[in-house]
């Protein structure tokens, strides 16, 4: 380059404004008569000038201490899975919704899924307390059918084979149980949606999110 072109880029250089070293020095370039000295001057810049600032640009979560797979994933005999704990009425809408990990048994997240529960009323705060649950086998705990009872809300479900002490078994109550199949066609209402089969979102709250969108397509399916 001749002196002329070498005196524009460093008049163009000096306009810029830049918190970079590199930038910064590079303007130097264009001063300088020894194209080598001053790219040497640039590397040898570059040193230990503070922290580090770590994470613009990237996503969160690829930074933060989480679990493997995303929130809510455990294990089951299949692989990892999010277990889904849904509460039906008696024609089939949701109710309520709770989406934990497959590990934990589902008499240990039977209340918290009846806390989900909000049935509007005409008059006054909505309905949560409903005045049975038809569950299956998996929620056979007499004290779970002790504390709902305490709260109002009877459950009607089987004693598993291997119990010998029967203590709630009425066979009159229990005729009710025939019409448990609704919610098993809920669930394959929902299973219909391929984005929440396989769940693909990291976070639960985006997986959460779809599964709501498909409990509310399931509604207006039923009622338009």
């Amino acid at each position: 380059m001749d002196s002329a072109n070498r005196c524009s880029l460093a008049v163009l250089a000096g306009r810029v404004s830049f918190a970079f070293h590199l930038l910064a020095t590079a303007a130097a370039v264009g001063r300088e008569r020894g194209l080598a000295a001053s790219l040497a001057n640039v590397a040898g810049s570059f040193g230990p000038r503070g922290p580090a600032e770590v994470g613009r640009g990237l996503p969160r979560w690829q930074l933060r201490s989480s679990e493997k797979g995303g929130s809510a994933v455990g294990k089951t005999k299949r692989g990892k899975g999010t277990k889904w704990m849904v509460l039906v009425d008696g024609e089939g809408i949701p109710l309520g919704v709770r989406l934990e990990s497959a590990s934990p048994h589902e008499v240990t997240l039977a209340e918290t899924t009846l806390a989900e529960v909000r049935v509007p009323q005409p008059k006054g705060r909505p309905r949560q307390k409903p005045e049975r649950v038809i569950a299956d086998s998996a929620y056979d705990s007499d004290p779970l059918r002790e504390r709902l009872q305490k709260r109002g809300i009877e459950l009607i479900a089987p004693y598993r084979e291997n119990r010998t002490r029967r203590k709630y078994e009425d066979g009159r109550k229990l005729r009710r149980y025939k019409r448990r199949w609704i919610v098993e066609r809920t669930n394959s209402w929902l299973g219909q949606f391929r984005r929440l089969l396989v769940r693909h979102e990291f976070l639960l709250s985006t997986y959460r999110a779809f599964f709501y969108i498909a409990c509310l397509w399931i509604t207006l399916r039923r009622y338009f």
